[in-house]
């Protein structure tokens, strides 16, 4: 049923690859811009994103070779993408940054780099470090953009510190080489309305991103939004209306873009508010039973490209 519902990353993977490929964090000693002198994202914590990843003194063969083995034994993956997670991984030194790439491209079945960024922190220099890294070692390259809503106004509420065009400049040179692409997005930010949803899953399509990644909104523990949250001013709203916002995002969403997440993870000691205090395989479940009932499916009104207004007008 999921396959006939939306295009999953599993799938993705399998047509792009040939084997079952499997997702491996990578912590780096890094930070975000916004939060240099600037309190950051308003959604996220103080750990960043990288929860599930090891600490970042780490070294880097290390973790993926320690998480490549527990994660084959498990899930029996073939083969691996090394995904630099955590805050802005393009915020560095050219020279370090070419270091941290090369160390990942030599671990044994590492087959895709996979580097997550703000759509500000993208230049020609480090793509091009990339390219020649793909090249040399015969890796895939993925850039993972956060945009979260293609709203400017949400954006500056959340203190994102960026706009629309930043995310259409990164995406364009990014295509520009050849490489893939996961767009993250945010359904249910405050001061988003379920229209945002479908202008974000519209702007996503048009501009080519190869993978979204679909996050409902937690609340950190240390999040700038923690404090809002508890004193009433922050509802993150119902699980009804999540699911009707992403239902409206995969409508419009391309059928060729690979759904990575449908739903945000977060360990439960550090959050205040995730998931509606409800599992995420249950939640799975609840909404693939949603999109069945509403004869719902990914793509089904992708129908507003290529002058849309001129078919069957003469």
């Amino acid at each position: 049923m999921e396959k006939d519902r939306y295009y999953k990353y599993s799938d993705y993977l399998k047509k792009h690859y040939g084997v079952r490929v499997y997702k491996l964090p990578v912590n780096l000693p890094i930070t975000c811009p916004n939060r240099i002198g600037k309190p950051g994202c308003t959604f996220c914590s103080e750990k960043g994103t990288g929860f599930e990843a090891m600490p970042a003194t780490v070294p880097i063969a290390r973790q993926l070779e320690a998480t490549r083995e527990h994660i084959r034994g498990r899930y029996k993956a073939e083969k691996f993408i090394a995904y630099f997670q955590n805050y802005t991984n393009t915020y560095m030194p050219l020279s370090l940054f070419s270091q941290y790439m090369e160390e990942a491209a030599n671990v044994d079945d590492v087959v895709e780099i996979a580097v997550s960024t703000r759509p500000d922190c993208v230049s020609d220099p480090y793509l091009d470090e990339l390219a020649r890294l793909s090249e040399k070692k015969g890796v895939g390259i993925c850039i993972e953009l956060g945009l979260q809503t293609a709203n400017y106004h949400t954006l500056d509420r959340i203190n994102r510190g960026h706009g629309l065009a930043e995310y259409m400049d990164a995406m364009g040179r990014v295509r520009s080489r050849g490489f893939s692409s996961c767009t993250h997005v945010i359904l249910n930010l405050p001061g988003d309305r379920p229209r945002d949803c479908v202008e974000t899953a519209k702007i996503v399509s048009v501009l080519g991103t190869t993978l979204v990644k679909i996050h409902s909104l937690y609340i950190a523990k240390d999040s700038p939004m923690a404090a809002d949250y508890l004193a009433g001013k922050l509802d993150p709203g119902t699980k009804e209306d999540y699911f009707e916002r992403l239902r409206l995002f995969l409508e419009y969403l391309s059928p060729d873009i690979g759904v990575e997440r449908l739903f945000s993870r977060i360990p439960g000691p550090d959050s205040l508010f995730s998931n509606w205090g409800t599992s995420w395989r249950r939640l799975m479940d609840e909404f693939l039973s949603y999109l069945t009932a509403a004869g719902s499916y990914q793509g089904k009104c992708f129908d507003y490209t290529n002058g849309s207004a001129l078919r069957g007008a003469f």
